[in-house]
């Protein structure tokens, strides 16, 4: 019994010393039991924004650009903006910018607008860019009355004026072209000198003209080739080739003559094209029973007409 009582006073006092040990903080492995390692802090990412904003807007129309954000850490966004142009209105909640320049912003350039995105601790912007205000592009005018018949053998013309409120360069497109003439995407001529098997009417014709931005059409119309034979006479024209422009410049590149002749003064829907500036006559031939009108245009090399000379007339019986 007495060997007994001296071992259990050796166990309390080893397990006193390792108690001792545990609370003393020495570098033995059992002084870390019981503390916790510290958490880690969570570190905030910056939101991310995109898009690519257009730099142009015409007066009277509405400008719009919304970017898109998003943040990793779901953390509610709000936007801002440095150099919000005059005429525009910026939205903190979505980032847009909106809005309609006036005419009185025509030619003025808005730069330094910068889109910034923020959630609350970090913030992250678009590139700077700039906003100019322009003029709006105006449609072309294109007109003219084609002819609606010729006959077999004679040539037919037609070309429509045209013009650009901004003098863009213009190019002409036609559909239901006849399979008999030729159509310039220059000027707008339509022409050509239908046979004996082109006898028929073509239509659907339409020619329209284009600045690259808009496209505008002449009526649609028609042409109708008559045989010839079927008409029983003819007149012959005289004149005086013109030396002066209308602007009372000398004519230096005149290239030809064109006649216009119908069945009334208001519809002179026939053309017979002459080339050469030094022709002074000639016979409109297969002409039916009525009275005829006629009129005369020079044309230049550029095939630029003049106005109509005075207006002859014939009746054939």
């Amino acid at each position: 019994m007495k060997h007994l009582t001296s071992w259990r006073r050796i166990l309390v006092v080893a397990t006193a010393c390792a108690l001792a040990a545990c609370s003393s903080g020495s570098n033995n492995s059992s002084s870390s039991l019981g503390n916790d390692p510290a958490t880690p802090g969570t570190s905030n990412s910056p939101p991310t924004i995109s898009g690519t904003p257009v730099t142009s807007t015409p007066v009277g129309q509405v400008y719009s650009f919304q970017p898109s954000a998003s943040d990793a850490d779901g953390n509610s966004l709000t936007f801002s903006v440095a150099n919000l142009p005059s005429w525009a209105s910026f939205n903190a909640s979505t980032g847009r910018l909106s809005g309609t320049p006036t005419s009185s912003m025509a030619g003025l350039s808005f730069g330094g607008i910068v889109i910034s995105v923020s959630d609350g601790t970090a913030s992250t912007s678009l590139p700077a860019f700039s906003i100019s205000v322009t003029t709006p592009n105006g449609a072309p005018v294109i007109s003219g009355s084609p002819a609606a018949s010729v006959v077999a053998g004679q040539t037919y013309a037609f070309q429509p004026t045209a013009s650009d409120p901004e003098n863009q360069p213009l190019t002409f497109s036609i559909v239901g072209q006849p399979s008999w003439a030729t159509f310039s995407t220059t000027t707008g001529n339509l022409s050509g000198t239908p046979t004996s098997a082109n006898v028929g009417s073509y239509t659907g014709i339409v020619i329209s003209v284009s600045d690259g931005t808009n496209t505008v059409p002449l009526p649609a119309f028609s042409i109708t080739v008559t045989a010839a034979g079927t008409t029983t006479g003819s007149a012959t024209l005289r004149w005086t080739p013109p030396t002066l422009n209308e602007d009372g410049t000398p004519i230096e590149n005149l290239a030809g003559y064109r006649v216009y002749y119908g069945t009334s003064t208001g519809n002179l829907n026939q053309v017979l094209n002459i080339a050469g500036a030094g022709v002074t006559s000639a016979v409109i031939q297969n002409l039916t029973p009525a009275t005829w009108y006629f009129a005369l245009k020079a044309y230049n090399a550029a095939n630029v007409e003049s106005s109509f000379s005075n207006i002859a007339s014939k009746t054939i019986y």
